[in-house]
C-alpha cells in the first residue's frame, strides 16, 4: 500500500530564500512566502520523521540545497522553481546511517558535518553513495538530547550539546576528547540549543520550562571563548520548552503549552503569540525580514510577521457631560449621552467636544441609538426618554427634530435594524416600552427637514421580569422579524401584514409644533394648542398587537441576547452566556442547529462579524477585557482593558482604523489602532491539538469537474471532533466544521443513515449522515451532517452541522427519583466504543426509533434510543455482565431464510473475553415502552449473553464482524498482546416459531499469537479469505485466511505513532480495478491506498 495523504506533527522548520520548508512525518512541505499556499510536498526519509532541516547558506553554495535528517536517516534536497518542486540531489537520496543524527551543518566544499547520538562528530561526503571522511568522539558527554555545531572547518569545529541530565557540554573537535566546559543550571533535560556566533551567545531550552542565555564567546576560537556565565533566565512557559532561537540578543521560544514567547533583555515576555491548537514543536526565524514560523502537534504551520506599531494607547477624551452611555457614529465621531439626558459629540478631526442637545433633552433614563446614513458623513439618531418620548434627528442638523410620544412609561429598548427593500436614507427603528409592547417604525432622512416617521407595526413580547428587546433583525426571507430580549429569548414575528401610519413634524427649534398625518386612512393630527407634542399612545389601537410566531424562551439564559445576525441562509444569535448559536427558520418556526463556544474564557459574546475573506470575528469580553477574536487565526486581534461589559462601550471597524470607546472612571476613553496586515498567516491549517482517538469515513461527495472527494470525521483528546476532507491532490487535510460540545475527550464515533444523491432525504448532490460521538464524562452527542459540493470554497465541499440530541449519565442520574438511596455514578465513566444497531428504524415500527450500543468503562453495555424528529436520546437498556471495562462493541443483524430477523450484539472487555447477545426482545420492549412513556423510561435489562469466547489473554482493542455469503459470521479481534483471533459463527433458531430462542455455534477458531509486536488497535475482514490488521508498531499487515490459519501476505510501514483506530473502504476505479483505502489515526492522520488481491478460484468439490 502507498500513502495518499498525511497529517503529522510539524517537527522541523527552515527558511530557504523565499520558501519555508516544514518537516511533517517523513515528508517535507514547501510554502511560498510571496504567493502563499503549499507549493510542493515530498516524502523524503521513508520510515523516519524529519527532525531537522538545514539550508546551505555558505558562500558559493548551491542555491536551494537543504539537508533533511531524522533518526538514523539523512537526505539532501534541492528546492527548485521557487519552491514549486522538491527534488533529491544527485547522491542525496535517503540513506540510513550508523547512529542517530542530532545536528547537521554545511561546511566549505558542500560537505556535511554531523553530530551523532553516540557523542561523535563526523565529516560526511553525501555524494557518490556517501562516505565518512573524518570522525572524532567525545567521552563523558552523556546521553544527548540536542546539539548545535559551530565553526567552518574541521580544525575550528566545535560542538555544544544538551544532555538528559540538564547540562550543556561544549567540546572542540580538534582539541580534546573530553568536554572542555559544562554549563549547569537547568533542572531538566536540555531539549534545544541555538548559537549566535557574532555575539558569542548560546540559548538553551529545557524540560524545566525555562530558557537560559549563556555567554560562551566564539566556540571555535579556542581559549578566547567566553566564561560560560548565565546572562539570562526566562520563566514564562507553562510546559516544556521545545525549541529556541535568537533574535539579536533576545531569545524566542516555543513550548508544549502552545505559546510562542519573545523575551526582552531582562527576562520578561515582550511578545506573546498563540494560535495553534496544541503543543508547539518547531521554530524558525527568517534571516532577513523579521518573520518567524511555528509548527506543532496540530499539524499546522503559521507564519508570524513583525508588527509595525506598538499597542495603541488609550486616550481620555474628557467628556463635558457626566457620561451615561457612549456610541461611535463612524470612525471619527463619538457620541456621549449624559446622565441628565444631554447629548454631546466628539469630532476626532477637530479634537474637541460639541453639545448636540441640552442636558434635559432626553431625561435621566434616556437611551440612544444611531444609524449611519449613505456616504458615511452623517448619522441618523434616535433618543428616547424615561417619559416615553422619542426624538429623531440627523446629527448634522439636530434642530430639525421629529418628536413623538410612544408610551406612557419609559422606553426601555431602542435600536436600529436594517430592512431589505428600503430606499437609501431610510432605516427601521424598534422601540420597547412598558408592558412588553414593541413598536416598529420606518424612519426616512430628508436633508434640510425633520425626519419622516411611519409606524409600521405593534408586537407583544412574552411575559417575563425584564420585558424589552435588546436586538432585532429583519430576515432576508421577507415578512419576518427576529428579536432577542433581555430574558435571553429569541422571538419570531410576522411583519408582512402591517399597513403603517405616517407622521412628521416640523423643527422644534423654531417653536412650531404643527403635526401632519400623511396617511389619509389613519387619524389626522391637527394644530391644537392643547396638544403641544405629537402623541401616538392615543391611537395605538389602529394597528393590531401581534404575538410571536415562534419563541425560544431563555435560549441564552437570563443574561440576555446581545445580537442577531443573518449570514448566508442561516441566523446567528449571541448572548452573555459565552456561546453563539446557529439557527434557521422552518415553516415559520425557529430551529437551533448548533451552538458554538468560540474560545475558552469568553464569558460574554456581544456580536459576530463576518469578513470578506471568510473569517468570523467574535466581539466579546474575557474577564474585564474587550476582545476581538479571530476564529480562523484562533487568537485575539485586539484586547482592551475596559473594565468589563457592564460598562457602556462601542466598537467600530473601518478600512482606516479599529476603534473602541468606553466609559471608565467617569470619563470617555478611546482606543484606536491603525489597520495593518494581520500578524499571523496560516500556511497549513490545524487539525487537533492532541492525539486523534478515532476516525471514520462518512462517504464521498461528487464535485463537478473533479474526482469524488472523501469526507471524514475525527475525534480527539482535545475534546473536539472535526469534519474534514483528505485531498489526494494536495495530500493534506482541510477542516470543514468543528464540533466542540464535549466537555472531555472524544473516544468513539459512528455514522448511520447515510443518504446519497438521488435518495430520499437529500435533494441536492451530496451526503447526509447521522453522526454519534461519545467519550469522557459519559457524554454522547448526536449530529446531522449535510455535505454538498461547494466549488467556491478551498475544499470544494461545504458542510452544515445540525445538533440533534445529547445525553450525559450524570444528568440522567440527577433526574432519578430517590437518588439519595442509590450509588452515584462514577463521573469518570467513559464511552469506549459505539455501534449503531442496524434494522431498527424500519417502517414496520410505529415510531422511527434508532438504537445505539455503547461500551462503557464502568463495565456496562448500554443501549440508547434516538428519535430524531423529537431530538430525544434516552437510555433504554443496560447490562453489567462483564464487571470490567468494556472496550469494544459491535452490532449486527441476522436474517433467516423466512425473513425472521435477530438483532445481535458483540462486546469485548479487558479480560480478553468476547460476549454475544441477542437483543431482539429488549429492543422490541424498549420501543413499546418509549411509545407509551413519550420520553424517559426505566432502563431494561439486556439479560445474559448467548455465548462467551475467551479469545485473548488481555484487553481486546479492535473488533470487526463480517457476514459471509453462506450466512455465517467472521468475528476478528486484536489484543494488547499483539495477537489476532478469528472465529466463524453460525446463528440458528431453536425452532420454527418466530419467538424461538437464538443459538450460536462456533464452527472454526483461528489464532495468531504474535501477529504484531505491540497492541493491535485496528482490524478489518475484507473478504472471507482476507484480513487487514494495524498495530502500534506502525505496521499494516494483510493476512490470508486459510485452513491452516493466517498467512502474512504483505506488510506496509505507516507514519502514525500510537495508532488508535483504523477504518477501511473499497472503491472501483474507472478501469474497473478495485482499490482498498485505509485511514489511520493516532499521533496524526494518514490515508493509504492499495490494490486488493484477486479472489482465489473456487475449490473443486471432493470426489
Amino acid at each position: 500500500m502507498e500513502p495518499v495523504a498525511l497529517v503529522a506533527p510539524v517537527t522541523a522548520l527552515e527558511f530557504a530564500g523565499d520558501v519555508l520548508l516544514a518537516g511533517t512525518g517523513p515528508e517535507v512541505v514547501a510554502f511560498r512566502l510571496s504567493g502563499g499556499g503549499t507549493a510542493a510536498r515530498r516524502n523524503v526519509l521513508r520510515e523516519a520523521g524529519v527532525l531537522g532541516l538545514r539550508a546551505d547558506r555558505g558562500p558559493g553554495a548551491a542555491a536551494g540545497r537543504v539537508a533533511a535528517f531524522g533518526g538514523r536517516w539523512l537526505a539532501v534536497l534541492a528546492v527548485r522553481a521557487g519552491g514549486a518542486r522538491l527534488a533529491v540531489c544527485g547522491g542525496g537520496e535517503a540513506r540510513e546511517l550508523r547512529a542517530r543524527v542530532w545536528e547537521a551543518r554545511w561546511v566549505p566544499g558542500g560537505r556535511l558535518v554531523l553530530a551523532l547520538g553516540c557523542g561523535a562528530v563526523a565529516l560526511y561526503e553525501w555524494r557518490g553513495g556517501g562516505c565518512w571522511l573524518r570522525r572524532a568522539s567525545c567521552d563523558g558527554a552523556g546521553a544527548l538530547r540536542c546539539a548545535v555545531l559551530a565553526g567552518t572547518g574541521w580544525t575550528r569545529l566545535a560542538l555544544a550539546a544538551g544532555t538528559a541530565m540538564g547540562t550543556v557540554v561544549v567540546w572542540r573537535v580538534a582539541a580534546a576528547q573530553v568536554p572542555q566546559r559544562r554549563l549547569c543550571g537547568h533542572c531538566g533535560a536540555v531539549l534545544a540549543l541555538c548559537y549566535s556566533a557574532p555575539r558569542g551567545l548560546l540559548a538553551s531550552a529545557s524540560e524545566d520550562r525555562s530558557v537560559r542565555l549563556w555567554a560562551v564567546g566564539d566556540l571555535s576560537g579556542g581559549d578566547g571563548a567566553g566564561d560560560g556565565s548565565c546572562l539570562l533566565v526566562c520563566y514564562g512557559h507553562g510546559a516544556r520548552v521545545a525549541a529556541v532561537a535568537l533574535r539579536g540578543q533576545c531569545p524566542v521560544s516555543v513550548g508544549e503549552d502552545g505559546a510562542c514567547l519573545e523575551w526582552d533583555g531582562g527576562g520578561d515576555v515582550r511578545r506573546h503569540r498563540r494560535g495553534h491548537r496544541g503543543a508547539l514543536r518547531s521554530l524558525a526565524l527568517r534571516p532577513a525580514g523579521g518573520c518567524l514560523a511555528t509548527g506543532g502537534d496540530d499539524g499546522g504551520v503559521r507564519l508570524w510577521r513583525p508588527r509595525r506599531s506598538a499597542a495603541a494607547p488609550v486616550a481620555a477624551l474628557g467628556a463635558p457631560l457626566r457620561p451615561r452611555s457612549v456610541l461611535l457614529a463612524g470612525p471619527r465621531r463619538v457620541l456621549v449621552l449624559g446622565e441628565a439626558g444631554g447629548l454631546a459629540a466628539y469630532e476626532a478631526a477637530a479634537g474637541r467636544w460639541a453639545l448636540v442637545l441640552p442636558p434635559a433633552a432626553g431625561g435621566p433614563r434616556a437611551v440612544l441609538a444611531a444609524a449611519p446614513l449613505p456616504g458615511g458623513e452623517d448619522t441618523l439618531c434616535a433618543l428616547a426618554g424615561g417619559d416615553g418620548r422619542l426624538l429623531l434627528f440627523a446629527l448634522s442638523c439636530p434642530g430639525d427634530t421629529t418628536e413623538l410620544r410612544l408610551f406612557e412609561g419609559p422606553v426601555r429598548g431602542l435600536g436600529w435594524a436594517p430592512r431589505p427593500g428600503l430606499p437609501p436614507g431610510a432605516c427601521s427603528l424598534l422601540a420597547s416600552g412598558p408592558g412588553g409592547e414593541m413598536l416598529w417604525l420606518d424612519v426616512t432622512h430628508r436633508p434640510g427637514r425633520a425626519p419622516r416617521m411611519q409606524v409600521m407595526g405593534r408586537y407583544l413580547l412574552p411575559l417575563c421580569k425584564q420585558r424589552w428587546h435588546t436586538c432585532a433583525a429583519f430576515l432576508p426571507q421577507g415578512g419576518l422579524l427576529l428579536c432577542g430580549d433581555r430574558r435571553g429569548s429569541l422571538l419570531l414575528f410576522s411583519c408582512s401584514g402591517s399597513s403603517g401610519q405616517a407622521v412628521e413634524s416640523t423643527s422644534i427649534a423654531n417653536g412650531s409644533t404643527d403635526p401632519v398625518v400623511e396617511d389619509a386612512t389613519n387619524p389626522v393630527y391637527e394644530d391644537n394648542s392643547s396638544e403641544p407634542e405629537l402623541s401616538y399612545s392615543s391611537h395605538k389601537e389602529a394597528l393590531p398587537l401581534e404575538t410571536p410566531l415562534s419563541v425560544l424562551f431563555g435560549l441564552h439564559e437570563k443574561a440576555g441576547v446581545t445580537s442577531v445576525t443573518c449570514h448566508g441562509d442561516y441566523i446567528y444569535s449571541t448572548g452573555r452566556d459565552g456561546v453563539y448559536r446557529q439557527l434557521r427558520v422552518q415553516d415559520q418556526k425557529l430551529e437551533v442547529l448548533r451552538k458554538h463556544r468560540p474560545c475558552k474564557g469568553l464569558q460574554w459574546i456581544e456580536e459576530l462579524r463576518f469578513t470578506a475573506d471568510g473569517d468570523l470575528l467574535v466581539l466579546g469580553f474575557h474577564a474585564d477585557n474587550f476582545v476581538v477574536w479571530s476564529s480562523r487565526m484562533g487568537e485575539n486581534l485586539h484586547c482592551i482593558p475596559c473594565g468589563g461589559g457592564h460598562r457602556s462601550w462601542s466598537y467600530c471597524s473601518s478600512p482606516e482604523a479599529e476603534i473602541v470607546a468606553f466609559i471608565k472612571c467617569g470619563d470617555v476613553l478611546l482606543y484606536q489602532s491603525g489597520v495593518e496586515p494581520r500578524e499571523q498567516q496560516v500556511l497549513l491549517p490545524s487539525l487537533h491539538g492532541r492525539e486523534i482517538t478515532c476516525a471514520r469515513r462518512l462517504g464521498a461527495v461528487e464535485v463537478p469537474g473533479r474526482a469524488a472527494i472523501n469526507v471524514f470525521v475525527t475525534g480527539s483528546e482535545d475534546t473536539t471532533a472535526c469534519v474534514l476532507v483528505l485531498s489526494e491532490c494536495s495530500q493534506a487535510a482541510v477542516p470543514l466544521a468543528r464540533l466542540s460540545d464535549h466537555v472531555s475527550s472524544v473516544r468513539a464515533l459512528v455514522a448511520a443513515s447515510l443518504v446519497g444523491p438521488g435518495e430520499e432525504g437529500w435533494d441536492n448532490a451530496g451526503l447526509s449522515t447521522l453522526l454519534f460521538s461519545a467519550g469522557g464524562r459519559a457524554q454522547i452527542e448526536c449530529y446531522r451532517l449535510l455535505c454538498a459540493a461547494d466549488p467556491a470554497s478551498e475544499s470544494a465541499v461545504g458542510c452544515q452541522v445540525i445538533h440533534v440530541a445529547s445525553h450525559r449519565l450524570d444528568e440522567h442520574w440527577e433526574r432519578k427519583k430517590n437518588r439519595h438511596k442509590l450509588v452515584k455514578m462514577d463521573p469518570e465513566t467513559r464511552y469506549m466504543s459505539l455501534s449503531v444497531i442496524p434494522g431498527t428504524n424500519t417502517k414496520q415500527m410505529p415510531t422511527p426509533w434508532m438504537f445505539l450500543a455503547a461500551a462503557c468503562s464502568d463495565g456496562s453495555v448500554r443501549v440508547f434510543g434516538l428519535l430524531e424528529a423529537a431530538r430525544k436520546l434516552v437510555l433504554v437498556a443496560e447490562s453489567f455482565h462483564h464487571q470490567r471495562c468494556v472496550l469494544k462493541v459491535e452490532a449486527f443483524l441476522h436474517t433467516q431464510a423466512g425473513g425472521e430477523r435477530r438483532h445481535l450484539l458483540c462486546s469485548a472487555a479487558t479480560d480478553g473475553g468476547i460476549a454475544f447477545w441477542d437483543i431482539t426482545s429488549p429492543i422490541a420492549d424498549a420501543v413499546d415502552a418509549l411509545n407509551e412513556a413519550k420520553g424517559e423510561v426505566k432502563p431494561l435489562a439486556l439479560g445474559a449473553p448467548l455465548l462467551t469466547v475467551m479469545a485473548h489473554s488481555c484487553g481486546v482493542n479492535s473488533l470487526h464482524i463480517y457476514e459471509t455469503p453462506e450466512g455465517w459470521y467472521l468475528v476478528a479481534s486484536g489484543s494488547d498482546d499483539g495477537s489476532i483471533h478469528v472465529c466463524l459463527l453460525e446463528v440458528t433458531l431453536e425452532g420454527d416459531n418466530p419467538t424461538a430462542g437464538t443459538c450460536l455455534h462456533v464452527l472454526e477458531r483461528v489464532a495468531q499469537p504474535c501477529a504484531h509486536a505491540a497492541h493491535v488497535t485496528g482490524i478489518r475482514v475484507l473478504r472471507p479469505d482476507l484480513l487487514l490488521s494495524a498495530s502500534v508498531d506502525q505496521r499494516l499487515t494483510l493476512w490470508q485466511r486459510g485452513p491452516g490459519g493466517l498467512e502474512e501476505l504483505s506488510t506496509t510501514f505507516f507514519h502514525v505513532p500510537d495508532l488508535a483506530e483504523m477504518d477501511c473502504w473499497e472503491e472501483v476505479e474507472a478501469g474497473g480495478e478495485r482499490r482498498l483505502y485505509c485511514v489511520l489515526c493516532g499521533q496524526g492522520l494518514e490515508m493509504l491506498r492499495g490494490t486488493i488481491p484477486p479472489e482465489p478460484p473456487p475449490s473443486e468439490p471432493p470426489q
